[in-house]
């Protein structure tokens, strides 16, 4: 069944004239006329009643025209999105984000690149770095913007940035006056740390391992904001990146000194796969950005 038959039959219905149809159409009356005999021959019935020079809708052709409609004012509207997806100006990018970047990086990312693009629509997805993955392997984002992991053949990783991680201490800890301190002067403390499986976990650990000792696990959390508010309560230190969540009267910044701490923070994509053009210029915005 002809797509151009379908609107054809649409545009008679409107009309019931064949040919005030045909003039609307810019197609001769009786070419207009094979065609509706065709789609009515495909169907096995007639569509309209003859009058005279008019023609009405049977119970048929009724029946009919509703599909009709909502089928071709679905490809109507299919067709538009895809003239959206083609204009990179007006087009959908789909990103998956680490949790820790959402009160950070990402929200400079976003405000900066929609002043310059504000016709694009940025679907965010917050997650973990495992699942952020996953959903790039499952297609189900454009990019991610995560931290380095292990190679996968799959997915390229561009790195933008060494983003500093400090000590994150109660207001009234011995060290809470300190501007700088040796990350192995804090062996003996309990730590606020994120949960197993999580990147920022590994990286710590790597971190204390360095410093020569294995932390101390007093609490586990999931996201930044859950780590600083229980440092906050006098519960433990943590390790987290630049937060600025609470009062200084409750927690205290502190750089580290030795060794200094960060985590890699790059954009990934899928391998062999064309982003549309509007992800590609998210894509090229953000690597320029940094």
């Amino acid at each position: 069944m002809e797509w151009q038959y379908l609107e054809y039959f649409r545009v008679v219905a409107r009309f019931e004239h064949f040919r005030k149809a045909a003039e609307h159409l810019s197609i001769s009356q009786p070419a207009l006329s094979r065609s509706i005999h065709k789609l009515e021959e495909e169907l096995g019935v007639t569509l309209f009643d003859r009058c005279g020079r008019s023609v009405k809708l049977n119970q048929f052709g009724r029946l009919f025209l509703k599909r009709v409609e909502n089928g071709l004012n679905e490809i109507t509207i299919g067709i538009q999105e895809i003239d959206q997806l083609k204009n990179p100006y007006t087009g959908a990018v789909s990103l998956a984000f680490l949790q820790t970047l959402g009160i950070s990086i990402l929200p400079e990312i976003i405000s900066n690149f929609n002043k310059r693009y504000p016709y694009v629509e940025i679907q965010l997805y917050q997650n973990k770095i495992l699942n952020s993955i996953q959903q790039l392997l499952n297609r189900e984002v454009d990019l991610c913007l995560i931290s380095s992991f292990e190679d996968n053949p799959d997915i390229t990783w561009h790195p933008l940035m060494d983003e500093e991680l400090f000590l994150y201490v109660p207001a009234n800890h011995r060290f809470a006056e300190r501007s700088s301190i040796a990350l192995s002067e804090l062996s003996d403390d309990n730590f606020i740390a994120f949960k197993e499986g999580l990147g920022m976990r590994e990286t710590i650990n790597n971190f204390c391992k360095e410093a020569g000792f294995t932390p101390l696990i007093k609490f586990e959390g999931e996201d930044v904001s859950t780590l600083a508010g229980l440092v906050s309560s006098g519960l433990g230190v943590t390790v987290i990146p630049a937060f600025h969540g609470i009062s200084s009267e409750k927690i205290k910044q502190i750089s580290i000194s030795k060794p200094y701490c960060y985590r890699k923070i790059g954009l990934a994509w899928l391998n062999g796969k064309s982003l549309s053009p509007s992800a590609d210029l998210f894509r090229m915005y953000v690597i320029e950005m940094f």
